[in-house]
């Protein structure tokens, strides 16, 4: 946005809030929210829904750009009532619905939050299916404690729901109580027998153990539902390398590098497992592969 887009802006707040239209302070606030300037463009804006009809379009708009503009500025608290606006007008529903489940969530509203990701997902408000989305962006956003409860009532409305116990699983080997992780993902497993994250992360349950014996059949198992993705290789890897089977290691470290060329872990313990072997000048390629991976 050139400066010259701004000098309308400018004469605006020369001239006082009176001599500001309703268009004028809508179209500078739109040029605002483009160039990311959001706290400017939440006062333009705030100024521009006083004067412009609740009917029109124009409004609509200005009170979308409102709840975004204090949304991504960080104001969430102040973003909650105009989000609220944004819904009930059906601008952009699934969005706004999205902004407004997590702003609910950062305001301590659980039940709100809920309500906002059951429009988002076309659930029922009170259904397993919305407590498990709510815990879900709840754990994305560090609030555990209150994603375990959702958890716990999705569970108490439907004890069948798939990834509920999954999520409680990954919760227990965040707080290292590996006891709780393994009877939640074997809970997780009987329900959705396919799901090849729970195999991994009962797998990973069992490596901070040092049970590898355990952990190597629930690695094999993930990587059979799923060969795409690198997180079982590596943690297989590891365990053959530290039971010792190197040449097993080796291969499957190799194939989890195919698919994540830049990961430093699994640089890190085939360079180890290189070592071991007796093959010491490609094994300090790895580990010297690792650090540089680790510390660009």
């Amino acid at each position: 946005m050139v400066f010259g887009a701004l000098i309308p802006f400018l004469v605006c707040l020369q001239a006082g809030p009176g001599a500001v239209s309703a268009q004028d302070a809508h179209q500078n606030a739109l040029a605002l929210y483009r160039q990311r300037q959001y706290a400017k463009a939440a006062e333009m804006l705030e100024r521009a829904v006083t004067m412009e009809s609740k009917d029109g379009a124009a409004y609509r708009e200005s009170v979308l750009l409102l709840a975004q503009s204090y949304y991504l500025s960080g104001k969430v608290p102040q973003a909650v009532p105009w989000l609220e606006r944004a819904a009930q007008s059906g601008v952009k529903s699934i969005e706004v619905n999205y902004m407004l489940g997590n702003a609910y969530i950062q305001t301590r509203q659980p039940g709100k939050a809920a309500g906002a990701f059951a429009l988002m997902f076309g659930v029922e408000p009170d259904s397993g299916a919305a407590h498990l989305y709510t815990a879900q962006f709840m754990v994305r956003q560090e609030f555990e404690e209150d994603a375990r409860k959702e958890l716990a009532r999705a569970l108490e409305i439907n004890p069948q729901i798939p990834g509920a116990h999954y999520l409680l699983g990954e919760l227990a080997i965040f707080r290292a109580n590996i006891d709780q992780a393994v009877d939640e993902l074997k809970r997780e497993i009987a329900i959705n027998p396919n799901f090849a994250m729970a195999y991994y992360k009962l797998g990973d349950a069992f490596t901070r153990r040092e049970q590898w014996d355990l952990a190597i059949p629930n690695l094999q198992r993930s990587i059979w539902l799923n060969p795409n993705y690198s997180g079982p290789f590596i943690l297989l890897g590891k365990a053959y390398w530290k039971r010792g089977d190197l040449t097993d290691a080796e291969g499957i470290l190799r194939r989890g590098l195919v698919l994540d060329p830049n990961n430093s872990s699994a640089h890190y313990i085939l360079g180890q497992t290189l070592m071991q072997a007796g093959r010491t000048e490609e094994g300090k390629q790895m580990l010297k592969r690792s650090q540089e991976l680790q510390h660009p």
